[in-house]
């Protein structure tokens, strides 16, 4: 039976457990629609009662720009080495942590700016699922490895390579560049972090084929083709 999204919703739910706070991660290679697939979780589990689904995506943990130009990366921003992987981890095991303690801040991304911003997501303590995104929660390599270890499932957003270019030069044009800039950063910068992410597939709890995302079938039904939207 093909997997839906009413599914990947009781999955998510039934994480928390004996009133301990839950980490579900979901993972992919860049434009694969991790952030959409997160808020989408987000939204439904919240419905209209009180919040007790967080997001914390993990491009807070971004190096700033004056960091990267003083490490020589700048041009390889997306790279595992260009985020703060150390940080990361330890924000994960406190937000597992002190699940009743205080308000927990962790970073965002302003994709504007392209820099992450201090203290922009509060996680409460009535938060008893997060969800955290990003591309390497699965790398398990280096310092990465204890990104893993802080989460109790990792799924795996997997999207038509077609398609997922297409979104992600449509999302580097949306945010400034030239369609020729938005394609070879694509091409330099891009794929070779998406070359890196595809065999941590295996390592994942779940993979989350486009079918199963909201709206699925009513794409699939305008473009012949399963992609959500």
């Amino acid at each position: 039976m093909a997997l839906t999204f009413d599914d990947l919703l009781r999955r998510a739910r039934g994480l928390p457990r004996e009133g301990r706070r839950a980490l579900l991660g979901i993972a992919g290679s860049p434009g694969a629609g991790k952030s959409t697939l997160a808020g989408h979780l987000v939204r439904e589990l919240n419905g209209t009662g009180e919040p007790w689904v967080a997001h914390v995506p993990m491009d807070g943990f971004h190096l700033a720009d004056a960091e990267l130009d003083r490490l020589g990366r700048r041009d390889r921003k997306g790279a595992p080495d260009t985020f703060d992987a150390a940080g990361y981890a330890a924000l994960l095991r406190r937000l597992h942590e002190e699940a009743y303690g205080d308000v927990v801040y962790a970073p965002g991304f302003e994709r504007v700016l392209e820099q992450p911003l201090a203290g922009a997501v509060p996680v409460a303590p009535a938060v008893r699922l997060v969800v955290t995104e990003g591309n390497y929660l699965l790398l398990g390599t280096g310092v990465w490895e204890r990104v893993r270890a802080q989460l109790d499932e990792v799924w795996f957003c997997d999207l038509d390579e077609e398609e997922r270019l297409r979104r992600l030069i449509a999302r580097h044009e949306e945010f400034g560049k030239s369609h020729e800039e938005a394609v070879a950063w694509v091409e330099r910068s891009d794929r070779r972090n998406a070359e890196l992410i595809a065999p941590t597939r295996e390592r994942a709890d779940l993979v989350v084929p486009a079918s199963a995302w909201p709206g699925a079938s009513r794409q699939a039904e305008r473009t012949g083709r399963g992609t959500a939207s």
